[in-house]
């Protein structure tokens, strides 16, 4: 068979490498600086903070502030860059918040607040960092969505739809980009320990309870989630799946559907019905069960 030119059968360091990780001072993107670090890459770390906080970085990697909505501020970043690195290896657009709610409780101020800082902050880190890429013809552009963004439970309509742009917004690039030899890969985690939770607020308070619960009570790690990640995108891998829960909900939806749709109906009908405001919690159990019939599958 011929070689697929998007694939990697091993591993590659990122060693040496210039790295560029925004919403990299706390949760799943400071654990992926940590794993950078240790690769011995060189990193500059991004956040809104006006400093990092003390211990929040390994030594040795750079901060610097950045509100991703701020496309003059992005401009500024590129050309720090090219002054101080020449150049960049890869770019990780890891900075996000998070908006749980029903179509019709989630404010359009959420909406708003949502897209312009998982999706178009997403989008123009990218744009700010492509043609550079391109002109020395190398690079790799992670960013990280959510298993939201390949499998969408009710009641998240915000946030699964800022997921899959980013999805498709890897793909699209995936693709457009391969002739400059610059890989995409996204990340889609299933629930884990961050501290993503804290950025919840929006109008749907029961739906965000239930949220923060998953959250704060997932089985995994940032650390555990981030090593995952980490291999797989020293692998070039595109869509990079980092739990097998994650595994068995997605490939429920591509390969089991009738059941995948007769458990989202139902969690949408408990919605409906006022039984619970359980959906997220309903999608654990989809990823469960669907985990457990592959497992049984002869």
């Amino acid at each position: 068979m011929p070689k697929n030119p998007l694939s990697r059968k091993q591993p590659e360091s990122y060693a040496g490498k210039r790295a560029i990780v925004t919403g990299g001072t706390s949760g799943f993107g400071q654990a992926l600086v940590e794993q950078l670090v240790a690769d011995g890459a060189t990193v500059l770390a991004i956040d809104v903070h006006e400093q990092a906080a003390e211990g929040a970085l390994p030594a040795g990697v750079l901060y610097r502030r950045l509100d991703v909505r701020d496309e003059e501020g992005w401009d500024e970043l590129r050309n720090w860059v090219e002054a101080t690195w020449g150049g960049l290896d890869l770019l990780i657009n890891n900075a996000g918040i998070a908006v749980g709610g029903r179509i019709d409780v989630t404010s359009l101020d959420d909406w708003d607040r949502i897209v312009e800082i998982n999706l178009m902050g997403v989008v123009k880190g990218i744009r700010a960092f492509v043609p550079m890429m391109k002109e020395q013809g190398s690079g790799h552009i992670v960013s990280t969505a959510s298993l939201a963004g390949l499998v969408h439970a009710p009641g998240m309509a915000a946030y699964n739809v800022v997921k899959a742009g980013v999805v498709a917004l890897s793909e699209t690039l995936r693709y457009e980009l391969a002739p400059w030899n610059i890989d995409v890969s996204v990340i889609c985690p299933s629930f884990f320990r961050t501290n993503l939770a804290e950025s919840l607020g929006g109008k749907d308070v029961e739906m965000e309870e239930t949220a923060v619960r998953l959250i704060t009570q997932a089985p995994r790690s940032a650390q555990e989630v981030a090593a995952k990640a980490y291999d797989a995108m020293q692998r070039r891998r595109f869509i990079i799946l980092t739990d097998q829960d994650g595994v068995a909900a997605y490939n429920g939806k591509r390969f089991s559907r009738p059941v995948y749709d007769r458990m989202m109906l139902q969690a949408g009908r408990d919605g409906r019905d006022g039984t619970g405001n359980d959906r997220l919690e309903k999608l654990a159990a989809l990823q469960k069960k669907l985990k457990r019939r592959r497992a049984t599958r002869p």
